[in-house]
């Protein structure tokens, strides 16, 4: 097939009218073209005027007498997913998949596929137990410390906004999306330029991947909190639960997630080779959704057939540290995402309609680990239990969120009463009123100040005084990571010990973290053959 780019389609045309376009690019009849399908689609508003632009691979009856007529096209890129052949090293016991997150889920598929039969261990519940007790936390604020937003089934991003958007360039990304599709998740997602799924429609998502693991030979355990792996003389054995169970295997793979910090904890106490990593932290801000859409589609109303609007924006201060918005959520919710007694933590969310009043962003400054008290490797931990606690504690310790007004944050003045006007905080159980600077240390707060008046030059109406920053955002990625072997992806200092996704420092998002799961689950499978 011929990959062809820039082709421009109004919002009114549809399409179907995509041949047309193709027929007068290449200069050949309609009849000429045999098939096509879209490889991507993006939206473009500038000069005041939106189209959809798409990039298309098409299939013609003469496709080599196109070519050399044409010497800029180009064939469209095979991304069929290749699979790895098996080694013949004995595995003892099954293999063990330590987090059903994304990294997680797509270790276990893979593995699973191939016929390896891994047993997957999640200390949260299934999807749909696990959301009646998420939405019991929002309404009474009663935190079940083992299964909340952080832990269970799909992991974090179970309750976000489902987002694919991804800068790695790796074919496995393919793959995730086509078994995402094979699950559940809407067609769209393998060519929209800023896919999503919504959290509505990835929990059946999960659960429909969770299906196809079972059917392949693999098992799914909930409610199975891992105590400690089993180390002997630098080799894995196995892991023990805390319940006192032991499940033998020289193969565990810890795709744990970026809040498992019990086990952060133990493995450093076992001395697994770890160190602190940059991160971010910062809040969630929220304007209205109307008003973003206006600014975007430089129009006062959301063209007919465009979804919420998004953005993406970036600052830097002089002394190199960054500011920047992450997890963009149109049309969204702020959502209590704490997964330990005594913190408060907040997140995104939207649904696949993304039809809410308000949009959400983190607004994240960049901190390292110069930034922390010492070097240890979990002080990035520290660092972010003792905001959590701060934020917990000023909002009256009931999971109540702190939250300031914009105009009150610049001045540097508290929002005491809390006087909303064109943007009601979605966070719930409830929302205090504070100052932000008794939360954060001072070069956090004169960061997102500047941040925040700069971006409003981006953006017009970031800045408005009635826009709501909700604190605090602290789980942006994990503040760790651990030593890994970069082509056979074991710890540098366990054989058999797989660190794996964005808890182990190797990715930032549903995507990132889901090729990584594949791209371990690869190394098991080259490595041990499969004869369980």
């Amino acid at each position: 097939m011929i990959r062809l780019s820039q082709i421009k389609l109004s919002l009114e045309e549809d399409i179907s009218t995509i041949p047309k376009k193709i027929s007068k690019q290449l200069r050949i009849q309609p009849q000429d073209i045999l098939d096509f399908r879209i490889y991507k689609e993006s939206i473009d508003a500038r000069k005041g005027t939106v189209k959809r632009v798409y990039t298309v691979d098409v299939s013609l009856k003469n496709e080599g007498k196109v070519l050399s007529k044409n010497k800029k096209l180009n064939l469209a890129p095979d991304l069929t997913y290749k699979k790895v052949k098996s080694g013949n090293e004995p595995l003892t016991g099954r293999p063990l998949v330590v987090g059903f997150g994304p990294a997680g889920m797509f270790a276990a598929y893979l593995l699973a596929e191939a016929g390896y039969k891994p047993i997957v261990l999640e200390r949260g519940e299934d999807v749909d137990t696990r959301t009646e007790t998420v939405n019991h936390f929002w309404k009474t604020g009663e935190l079940n410390t083992e299964s909340n937003v952080q832990f269970g089934e799909g992991g974090a991003g179970s309750f976000s906004d489902g987002k694919l958007t991804t800068r790695i360039k790796d074919l496995r990304c393919r793959k995730v999306l086509e078994e995402l599709v094979l699950a559940g998740a809407p067609s769209e997602i393998l060519y929209k330029n800023k896919p999503h799924i919504g959290t509505d429609k990835l929990k059946p998502t999960v659960k429909n991947i969770r299906k196809k693991i079972i059917e392949f030979g693999g098992e799914v355990r909930f409610n199975q909190c891992m105590e400690s792996v089993i180390i002997e003389n630098g080799e894995t054995k196995g892991v023990k639960l805390t319940d006192g169970t032991i499940l033998t295997s020289n193969v565990v793979i810890l795709a744990v997630g970026h809040s498992a910090r019990d086990t952060f904890e133990m493995l450093h106490n076992e001395s697994v080779a770890m160190q602190a990593k940059p991160f971010a932290v910062g809040v969630r801000i929220e304007h209205p959704q109307d008003m973003i859409d206006k600014v975007q589609y430089s129009s006062d109303e959301r063209p007919k057939g465009l979804g919420a609007a998004e953005y993406k924006l970036t600052h830097q201060l002089k002394d190199g540290r960054g500011v920047y918005t992450f997890c963009m959520c149109p049309g969204g919710f702020v959502v209590a995402s704490s997964s330990e007694a005594g913190g408060l933590v907040v997140n995104g969310m939207s649904e696949y309609a993304r039809d809410q009043k308000n949009a959400n962003s983190a607004l994240l400054v960049s901190v390292t680990p110069q930034d922390f008290k010492d070097d240890d490797p979990l002080a990035g931990v520290s660092f972010q239990r003792e905001l959590e606690r701060k934020a917990f504690e000023i909002a009256g310790s009931n999971y109540s969120a702190p939250v300031q007004l914009v105009g009150d944050f610049l001045k540097g003045q508290a929002t005491k009463q809390v006087r909303y006007e064109n943007v009601e905080p979605s966070y719930r159980p409830a929302v205090t009123g504070v100052q932000m600077e008794d939360i954060f240390p001072a070069f956090i707060i004169d960061a997102m100040r500047e941040a925040i008046q700069a971006m409003d030059g981006k953006l017009n109406g970031f800045a408005r005084e009635d826009a709501v920053l909700t604190a605090v955002e602290s789980r942006s990625s994990s503040p760790i990571r651990i030593h890994r072997d970069s082509e056979q992806l074991e710890s540098e200092n366990v054989t058999g010990l797989y660190p794996c996704g964005e808890g182990a420092g190797y990715a930032g998002g549903i995507m990132s973290s889901a090729v990584d799961g594949l791209k371990v689950a690869e190394q098991v499978i080259m490595k041990f053959g499969s004869d369980l």
